[in-house]
This record gives structure tokens, C-alpha cells and sequence, in this order.
């Protein structure tokens, strides 16, 4: 791929934006040496205005979403793609979010380019296990764990009730909850079903994958372990 279209194609510009800043000088090698639209050279090695150039495609963003921001694209508020720099929005192939969190619900969420990844992260037949803590706006009654985890549960208006679920009381009010499903809202619905409400609610883990060490607002690439992360069992 000549270094125009890679370049262009990581969302710095249209072919004839980029193509400019090779005339400018502005895309050099990692030792300041002015590269050439038809140089070969390692994607390591590219810088654009003295910074790395972007990742190839195939990456996997990990996400401290905040509360106030929409999984989407267009919205009159703000939105994910907001917090992340604004070439990313216009990549090809596209950044997509792997499912989504609503725009009350904070805690991690997925970004990728990758679409067979993507499938297989949200495919029903991977099993992930998605981990969320909430807190009620009543105490609990006693009986939601073993609800839960009957797979007897059904939600208002669906015809197939809930796979198991575990449920981990942290306190009256405030619950640990796992899931292997997806369902629109499915955790605020959960709660709903017992009389409550679910005042808080942040995805502390997808797999093996923690919320760890973040702050709210804050991205960064996964590499091949986390990744890996990913498919392994919950750590609850």
C-alpha cells in the first residue's frame, strides 16, 4: 500500500491532503529524515509532524466510557468518538464499539476495526461474561440471586427468558451482577422485573478484562494479552 493511501486511510486527511504533506515535509522516519510517497518503510518507523503515526488497522481500543456520552456515531450530545482523537472517527475501515454501554451507564467499553473480531467478541456462542456493579434505589428483597439464576427469568415483552446469571450482593443496595448476554438494557431491566431501580451502573469487566487503573474519559490500545484477556473466564 503506498504510504499516501495508508496515511489517508488512518483518517490524517484525503489522499490529496496527504499527499501535500509529503510535499511539505511534514511525514518523516523516526530519525527526522523527510520520507518520500514512494518510500517502503516500517509503520513503526513513520511520524507525522515528529508523532508516531497511528496503528494499522486491526486494533482493540479499551475505554473508561464516562457517564453522559452515546455508543453512536450522531447524537445532539456528545458521544464516545468525542474522547478520542478526531482522525479516528473517519479510519478505514471503520472504529466501531463492540456493543454498547447507554449513555447512563459508565465503565469499559470495546473499540475495533476488526469485524471478525468483533462478531466473535459479541457472538452468543463465545460466552463472554460481562460484569457490572450497580446500586438500587431500594434494598434487596433476598430472593434476586437465586431468581437470577434460575434462567426463568423473563423480561417484559421477550418470549425467552434470561440465561443464568450470577448475582454477588455487595451490600442492601449495591450489587455485583455477570452476565453472558446482551439484551437492550438488560441489567436495569433485570432489576425492574424485582420492583427496584438501578440508580448507578458502571461495566467493571468484559472476560478476563478489569476496569483497572483508569479514569473516566481515558483510552488506550489493548495489545495481544489483553486481547486474549478477553475470552478468558471473569475474575469475580
Amino acid at each position: 500500500m503506498r504510504l499516501v493511501r495508508l496515511i489517508a486511510n488512518l483518517g490524517y486527511g484525503s489522499r490529496k491532503d496527504v499527499a501535500w504533506m509529503f510535499r511539505e515535509g511534514r511525514i518523516t522516519d523516526a530519525d527526522g529524515e523527510v520520507l518520500y510517497a514512494d518510500d517502503k518503510v516500517d509503520h513503526m518507523q513513520i511520524r507525522v509532524d515528529g508523532e508516531p503515526l497511528d496503528p494499522p488497522a486491526g486494533i482493540v481500543l479499551m475505554m473508561y466510557k464516562p457517564l453522559g456520552v452515546t455508543c453512536s456515531r450522531k447524537d445532539p450530545g456528545r458521544v464516545v468518538y468525542d474522547l478520542l482523537p478526531p482522525r479516528y472517527r473517519v479510519r478505514d475501515p471503520a472504529l466501531s464499539t463492540v456493543g454498547r454501554l447507554d449513555r447512563d451507564t459508565s465503565g469499559l467499553l470495546l473499540f475495533t476495526d476488526d469485524g471478525t473480531l468483533l462478531h466473535r467478541i459479541i457472538s452468543p456462542r463465545a460466552n463472554i461474561t460481562k460484569v457490572y456493579e450497580a446500586t438500587l434505589a431500594q434494598d434487596l428483597s433476598g430472593d434476586e440471586e437465586a431468581l437470577f439464576a434460575s434462567g426463568t427469568l423473563m423480561l417484559e415483552s421477550e418470549t425467552t427468558p434470561l440465561l443464568p446469571a450470577k448475582l454477588d450482593v455487595l451490600a442492601p443496595r449495591h450489587t455485583r451482577l455477570s452476565i453472558t448476554e446482551g439484551r437492550y438494557h438488560q441489567v436495569r431491566r433485570m432489576f425492574a422485573a424485582t420492583g427496584n431501580h438501578v440508580e448507578t451502573l458502571q461495566r467493571t469487566a468484559v472476560g478476563g478484562l478489569q476496569l483497572e487503573g483508569m479514569q473516566p474519559g481515558e483510552w488506550h490500545q489493548l495489545d495481544a494479552n489483553e486481547i486474549a484477556r478477553i475470552f478468558e473466564p471473569a475474575d469475580v
